[in-house]
């Protein structure tokens, strides 16, 4: 049997299989008071359900083996007051409906991300999570309206009618203040206003070299780092370790007391960047969050706009005049790791000028041959492997034993309930808007269908 007749009938398959039509069945009802009204009333509304009280349910939804339960539906100018039912119709993770939940006690929240409207240059109306300085992040984003946990008996089975307020507003978070050596820039783009219809910015902390204030005269060579979201310039700390500082256990490490390690590694690298010895440069960390992730990975895409540009030609020039960079191409290097290790890579092959090295750790996928376990220009399924008669799942993540804690599908299941149309925020679906063509409904275009995994070659041939 060919795996396009496997795919065929994997499809007609699960379509037999998700959530009934809104009927009968469990419902919750969730609204917001009028005192958490807000002009954005568009979003994902999503439900979790938690089988414990160890954090709240928001906090708890992850690719892992221990995430707990979330269904999400989308609302359009939700009105205050106005109940907004979530039932066995709702897309789930990693449960897929409502009424598949085992009955028994939950620890029950609900949360509104909002959604704000984009009139992109292209013409297209689009709506998506802006970043409020948090970096793209559901469960802590500014002004999401969230439940106050409850414990309550969830029976799915039952034809109750279970109401939820929004009760609680995610506060605004307090910038990072500016100290000697360190300082916070933040700019308007031209370049990316013009692509997304509003304004849009981009920031840098920047950390400044010994004697920075008692040499005026000195120009400086920048040291670029690529990566996540930082929130400050992390990594550097002008005090010894904390000694009242209670040791804790990194899982993902095995080590305890990684806290105290992590301040004196920030600390040593302070004495260090201080030193007599040390060369004297410039270094930054970029914020460049959108409404797709926490990152642009610094190029120019369809869906994001020209953030390569942006960075390169706005950003960086800002930064050296305003503190006494070279401003040449040979006075620059980019470095970074896995998300950052690829943006390292990728501007240095696409600025081949105006930037002199990389140095670039374990990066994302940059040839799609081997996008993660798959091969997007001949494989035709993303989440099964191609074979006559088992189709096994393929791995997403795996621990250093090689233990699977998640496959690509339910990595993408996940992202799906946090938001359709790649508004999900999380790795694939920021990969899919860098990589993708503008759908024509402004949303960037699927290289897999998200529920069944069937690859479309015809994106796959643009990424190419």
């Amino acid at each position: 049997m060919k795996f396009p007749s496997f795919t065929y009938l994997l499809f007609v398959g699960l379509l037999a299989c998700q959530p009934a039509a809104p009927g009968g069945g469990l419902q919750l009802a969730i609204s917001f008071p009028h005192s958490l009204d807000s002009l954005a009333r568009d979003g994902r509304l999503l439900l979790m359900l938690s089988a414990n009280d160890e954090q709240e349910p928001r906090f708890q939804i992850s690719d892992g083996l221990h995430t707990q339960l979330v269904f999400g539906v989308n609302v359009e100018n939700m009105q205050p007051g106005e109940a907004v039912v979530v039932d066995a119709a709702a897309f789930g993770y990693p449960i897929e409906s409502l009424a598949d939940v085992p009955a028994g006690d939950y620890y029950v929240q609900a949360l509104l991300h909002k959604y704000e409207t984009f009139q992109l240059k292209s013409g297209q109306v689009v709506k998506l999570p802006m970043d409020r300085g948090e970096g793209q992040q559901w469960n802590r984003a500014p002004g999401n309206l969230y439940s106050t946990p409850q414990k309550m008996h969830i029976d799915p089975a039952s034809r109750q009618q279970i109401r939820l307020e929004l009760d609680r507003e995610i506060p605004p978070i307090e910038p990072p203040e500016d100290t000697k050596y360190i300082k916070h820039i933040r700019i308007e783009s031209k370049l990316l206003s013009e692509f997304w219809g509003r304004p849009m910015y981009l920031g840098a902390h920047v950390l400044l070299p010994e004697g920075f204030e008692e040499h005026p005269e000195a120009r400086y060579p920048l040291a670029i780092m690529h990566g996540h979201f930082p929130y400050d310039f992390g990594g550097f700390r002008t005090q010894p370790p904390d000694p009242d500082l209670e040791p804790d256990y990194s899982e993902r490490f095995g080590v305890h007391g990684y806290n105290k390690i992590v301040q004196q590694e920030a600390y040593d690298f302070y004495k260090t960047w201080t030193g007599p010895n040390f060369p004297r440069v410039l270094a930054i960390k970029i914020q460049h969050a959108n409404p797709y992730y926490d990152d642009s990975y610094a190029v120019n895409s369809a869906n994001l706009g020209p953030y390569g540009d942006a960075i390169t030609y706005e950003l960086i020039p800002y930064i050296e005049q305003q503190f006494r960079g070279i401003g040449q191409g040979w006075a620059r290097f980019v470095y970074g790791g896995s998300t950052g290790g690829w943006e390292a890579l990728a501007v240095q092959v696409l600025y081949p000028d105006e930037y002199n090295s990389c140095f670039a750790a374990c990066p994302d996928p940059i040839d799609f041959r081997a996008y993660m376990v798959m091969n997007i220009y001949e494989d035709e399924n993303a989440y099964y492997y191609d074979s006559e008669f088992k189709y096994p799942l393929r791995p997403g993540h795996r621990d250093y034993l090689g233990n699977v804690s998640a496959s690509i599908k339910d990595m993408n299941y996940r992202e799906l309930a946090l938001g359709d149309k790649n508004r999900s925020g999380q790795q694939f679906d920021i990969w899919e808007a860098v990589f993708s063509p503008q759908g024509a409904d402004g949303y960037p275009k699927r290289l897999w269908n998200k529920y069944t995994g069937e690859i479309d070659p015809e994106v796959a041939a643009y990424w190419r």
